[in-house]
Formats: structure tokens, C-alpha cells, sequence
């Protein structure tokens, strides 16, 4: 209910009037639609978290299967190819098959048979100049793949180092210490130094392998998982930290980090100096003043 204008009102108080009830008009009129709005925006972002990662995956999945088939189904026999049979193609029967003949190989090199037979290969491909070079690189690669994807393989330590700039610090990976030509060298008069391997960030595993003075490393009691949800979400992902002696909490919902990304931070790391057998600080890890 609006008041009706007074006889002796002045025209600077009906401006007023006038403007006080728009602006009561606006502030009645705004909410509702901003709140519409507010809600389609929020299920429109929610339908494309929950349909974007799995319409991806899906996609990359279907993607690798066919890429496989295309290069694997030349091989198949006739007589085990379902494509033969049926009036449609099939797909995986390529990736089945490389599945079944990878496992083949491996029980073949697990007897003495397989080992002598892959060992003249290997001797044959080491003479060879240029190819012994790609060889090797390739093993060396795989063979870090395979031995950090086991269960009970892991990093050794995760660690902060000042990086790039004073009062700016990164994650590492601690796989060592120093050891070999690098440790002799004594670079900057420093003796004990460590290993680490630190990841560039979301693109796996990409990073810069490092030999650090143990006194310019700050150790944390942060597992490998967790600070591999540190580096993929650009820092967006803090994992849970209880410190001793407290209780548990529920707080803050863990990110789940594919094993394969896990496995591939391992596996460049693993590619710098073997680790010692002894990775306990021998100082404070402490940064001097």
C-alpha cells in the first residue's frame, strides 16, 4: 500500500518518492531472478562435472582399444578373429590378444629358456651402434615404469627445497643421496647432498631432477599420493594433515589420483641415482638464516 501525495508535497519530494519506490520495486524484483538464474547455472556446472570426466574417459578408452586394434588385428589369425564370424567388428580383440602374448612372453623369460633366448637378443642389439642407444633408453624407462607401478614401491621421501626464488618453495620427491661423479664433484664445496626429482605440475611426470644440500631440505611427513594431489590440481587439493597426537577428522574430501599418474612420477624419479640404503636427515632440515 502506497501513501497517497500530499496536497502541500514540493516536487523535490515526489522525485524522492518516486525514486525510493523504483528502487523498492528492484530490490522486490531482483532476488527471484538472480536466484533463478544462480540455480540453472549451478545444475548446468554440476551436469558438466559429473558428464565431463566420464565422457573423456570414455572416449580415451575408446580411443586406446581402437588405436591397439588397428595395430594388432593384422596379426590375429583368421581362425581367432571374431570379425571373420561376425557380420560386425568387434573391438578389443586386439588389446585381448597383445594381453595373452605379453603374458606368454613374460612366462617364456621366466625359465632359463626365455633368459638365454632374451639374453643372445640382447647381445645382438648392443652391437648394433644406433640401435643399442634406443634400446637401452627404452629398457631403462620400462623397467622404472614396471618397478614403480609394484605395490610396494614408493618414493622414499617428500620434501620442500626453496625453488625458484628465495622465499619460494616447491615439492620434491626425495630418491636419494648423491652419489657417483655428481657427489664427487662437490658442487659449491657442499658434500652431502640429495637427490630429488621435482615435478613441473598437472602434466605428469615432466620435472627437473635436482642435487640439493641435505640442510636446504625441509622433510614432511606427507605421503606420495598426497603430494601427487598437491602437483596435479595445481595446489586447488591440500591433503588432510593431522598432526600427532591429534584425532582424526573427516574434513575435506580426498582427491583420488589414478595409480598410472602415481606410477609415472615414480618412475622419472627412479631414473636419477639409486637411493642409499640410509635417507635419514643427519642435520636439522633446516634452511640457514
Amino acid at each position: 500500500m502506497t501513501k497517497a501525495k500530499t496536497p502541500n508535497a514540493s516536487p523535490a519530494q515526489d522525485a524522492d518518492q518516486l525514486r525510493s519506490r523504483l528502487q523498492q520495486l528492484a530490490k522486490d524484483d531482483s532476488p527471484a531472478s538472480l536466484h533463478m538464474g544462480a540455480r540453472l547455472r549451478n545444475y548446468f556446472l554440476t551436469g558438466l562435472l559429473i558428464v565431463g570426466p566420464v565422457t573423456i574417459t570414455i572416449y580415451i578408452i575408446w580411443w586406446l582399444i581402437n588405436v591397439i586394434d588397428a595395430w594388432i588385428k593384422p596379426f590375429v589369425p583368421k581362425i581367432y578373429n571374431p570379425d571373420t564370424y561376425l557380420p560386425f567388428a568387434l573391438p578389443g580383440i586386439g588389446l585381448l590378444f597383445a594381453i595373452v602374448v605379453l603374458t606368454m612372453i613374460g612366462a617364456l623369460a621366466a625359465n632359463l629358456l626365455g633368459r638365454t633366448l632374451i639374453s643372445y637378443g640382447e647381445l645382438m642389439l648392443n652391437r648394433m651402434p644406433i640401435v643399442r642407444n634406443v634400446y637401452r633408453a627404452m629398457k631403462q624407462i620400462f623397467e622404472s615404469v614396471v618397478t614403480a607401478a609394484t605395490p610396494n614401491s614408493a618414493f622414499q621421501k617428500v620434501g620442500l627445497i626453496e625453488f625458484p626464488s628465495k622465499g619460494l618453495w616447491s615439492v620434491v620427491f626425495v630418491t636419494g643421496e648423491t652419489a657417483g661423479e655428481v657427489a664427487a664433484a662437490a658442487p659449491g664445496g657442499e658434500t652431502d647432498l640429495l637427490t630429488v626429482f621435482m615435478p613441473t605440475g598437472i602434466v605428469p611426470p615432466t620435472g627437473f631432477v635436482c642435487f640439493v644440500p641435505r640442510k636446504d631440505v625441509i622433510f614432511l611427513t606427507m605421503k606420495m599420493e598426497d603430494a601427487a594431489k598437491v602437483v596435479i590440481s595445481g595446489g586447488m587439493v591440500t591433503p588432510e594433515f593431522i598432526k600427532a597426537g591429534a584425532p582424526g577428522n573427516a574434513a575435506g574430501a580426498p582427491l583420488d589420483v589414478p595409480e598410472e599418474i602415481v606410477a609415472a612420477f615414480e618412475a622419472a624419479a627412479r631414473s636419477a641415482p639409486e637411493p642409499p640404503k640410509n635417507l635419514g636427515p643427519k642435520r636439522p632440515s633446516r634452511l640457514r638464516g
